[in-house]
């Protein structure tokens, strides 16, 4: 496996500390993993990220609903998963005509707006229509950029802990499979990105395990501040990376 990533040794390392922590933020407060570990492996050497955390996002999604699926909120969940299907498609066209850079700024600045409204008393009110337009937002933004889990998070913000990480948890693993099946469709899947996801697996499990003890510690508005912050964040990072570019 070490042969076929051809990565040095501290660059492995480095991508499972970050991988550690994402997973972490993750399990806390139900997303966040892209948001942590994107940017800043990107920084490092661009040959850790995106793609890779694709690979690392599913079985985390997938351990994180089964550990609190009893609070999912199922419907909206459907609406949600089927919002994700155009979304996905649009996110893939755009990695065919438009630059990075410019995706990073469309996404942060609609991100930014978003967390700017919720953070100044604002409230979205949850049914079909922006369920259905929350995943497609949060499915434009895994395909282009690994990042979906902002406009979900905030349309659960003011939702229990448990519901928010189960719900969302279930709304990633379905768009993730269909993130992933259209990346290898369009060429942009190589066996060293599962590879290096599946070394990521062991600190998956560690930040994983470690969040349970921060559960009851961010329930109700330290949650909720959490998740404008993550948000605020992502949106942030992702117009600040976008803009070196375009500058």
């Amino acid at each position: 496996m070490l042969e076929i990533l051809a990565l040095p040794i501290p660059l492995i390392v480095t991508f499972m500390v970050a991988t550690f922590f994402a997973a972490m933020v993750q399990g806390t407060i139900g997303f966040g993993f892209a948001i942590v570990s994107v940017p800043l492996l990107l920084n490092i050497d661009p040959r850790l990220a995106p793609e890779p955390q694709l690979f690392v996002q599913l079985p985390l999604s997938l351990l994180m609903f089964y550990r609190e699926r009893k609070s999912a909120d199922y419907k909206a969940a459907v609406w949600t998963t089927v919002g994700r299907v155009p979304g996905t498609v649009i996110g893939l066209g755009l990695l065919r005509i438009a630059s990075q850079s410019w995706l990073d700024v469309i996404i942060g600045g609609l991100v930014l707006l978003g967390a700017l409204l919720l953070a100044s008393g604002g409230s979205i009110k949850r049914n079909k229509i922006t369920e259905f337009f929350a995943g497609g937002f949060s499915g434009l933004g895994h395909a282009v950029s690994s990042i979906g889990g902002p406009p979900l998070a905030l349309l659960y913000k003011d939702d229990k802990g448990p519901t928010i990480r189960a719900t969302i948890s279930l709304i990633f693993a379905v768009g993730l499979v269909m993130t992933i099946a259209g990346r290898v469709v369009e060429g942009h899947i190589e066996v060293r990105h599962l590879a290096l996801g599946a070394l990521g697996f062991p600190a998956l499990i560690g930040g994983l395990y470690c969040s349970r003890f921060l559960l009851e510690r961010v329930e109700g508005a330290p949650l909720r501040r959490g998740i404008l912050f993550i948000a605020g964040l992502a949106a942030v990072l992702l117009l600040q990376r976008g803009l070196s570019e375009l500058l």
